[in-house]
């Protein structure tokens, strides 16, 4: 028997059940408001005339609408190439995540090294660390790398390097990879496949659920992160579209219009990606209650 605010008898009656779907509904209306209210003001401004921009009691709804502004904010924002490099960013990053973050989590998880769970004690423990306090580090290790003597900056390997191993996405990885059934697995291996064939054949076949997880977080990750490529990546032609963006904001070319429309841009991308594929986050999160 499931617990509930409510009992099933007092649920019955005509005013309860009122009550009750006019507080969730007034609830949801009002989160809904809070969380939308800023995008809709992005995507409205965007439309609006500079005149009516700049007026000091802008109306909820536009009177103007000037949907050229989209075009003249892809020509004079050069968002199509801060957008491919975004893309290339984002790519590079995510395949060298699921390189990173899987071969960690299989290790921890099936192949048992020595403190292994002193490893991912000290993985998680980096959650704990803000991530202001490891900006200075992680900028005078990228600026010159230990051992090669290399400056990394303004080139990819500035942000794909310091993002490539995820605790969030280890952890993930490794609690799935624990509820693989171990008779499979051991199957694997009387048939033959050692370790790296286990992996390849058996293991990531079965983890697609959360291998999408994780690649949604390292995608998004990458393309709404502003700070860490603020700082890495000075040359502008390099630079990702939300820094391309915020460096354009300051010129007196580019208007107020076309910025906030440059920024709508920016953001359908990933918002495209969470609705299409949501259902595949919240599988994957509650995966990993695989039975043998």
């Amino acid at each position: 028997m499931s617990r509930t605010l409510i009992s099933a008898a007092e649920f019955r009656r005509p005013r309860t059940r009122n009550t009750y779907y006019a507080v969730l509904t007034g609830t949801v209306v009002l989160f809904a408001a809070v969380f939308l209210f800023p995008m809709y003001w992005l995507v409205a401004g965007a439309v609006r005339s500079p005149q009516e921009l700049a007026d000091s009691t802008p109306s909820l709804i536009p009177r103007t609408f000037q949907p050229g502004n989209y075009v003249d904010a892809w020509n004079s924002l050069q968002i199509a190439h801060f957008f491919l490099v975004t893309v290339e960013y984002a790519a590079g990053g995510w395949i060298i995540q699921l390189l990173v973050d899987v071969a960690a989590a299989y290790a921890l998880s099936r192949l048992r090294p020595a403190f292994g769970r002193l490893w991912l004690a000290l993985i998680l423990a980096s959650l704990m660390l803000p991530a202001a306090a490891l900006l200075v580090p992680t900028y005078l290790t990228v600026a010159d790398v230990p051992l090669i003597h290399r400056n990394l900056l303004n080139t990819p390997w500035a942000l794909w390097l310091p993002g490539a191993a995820n605790a969030v996405n280890i952890w993930l990885l490794k609690r799935f990879f624990d509820q693989l059934p171990a008779d499979l697995l051991d199957a694997a291996s009387i048939d033959g496949a050692g370790r790296l064939r286990t992996l390849w054949s058996v293991v990531l076949p079965l983890s697609r659920p959360v291998l999408a997880v994780v690649s949604i977080f390292a995608i998004i990750g990458i393309w709404k992160d502003f700070l860490w490529p603020y700082l890495v990546l000075q040359e502008p032609t390099a630079q990702t579209l939300s820094v391309a963006l915020a460096r354009l904001s300051t010129t007196s070319y580019v208007t107020p219009n076309e910025l906030l429309a440059g920024m709508v841009i920016a953001s359908v991308p990933m918002v495209v990606v969470f609705l299409v594929f949501q259902r595949h986050i919240l599988a994957g999160l509650s995966a990993g209650s695989l039975k043998g």
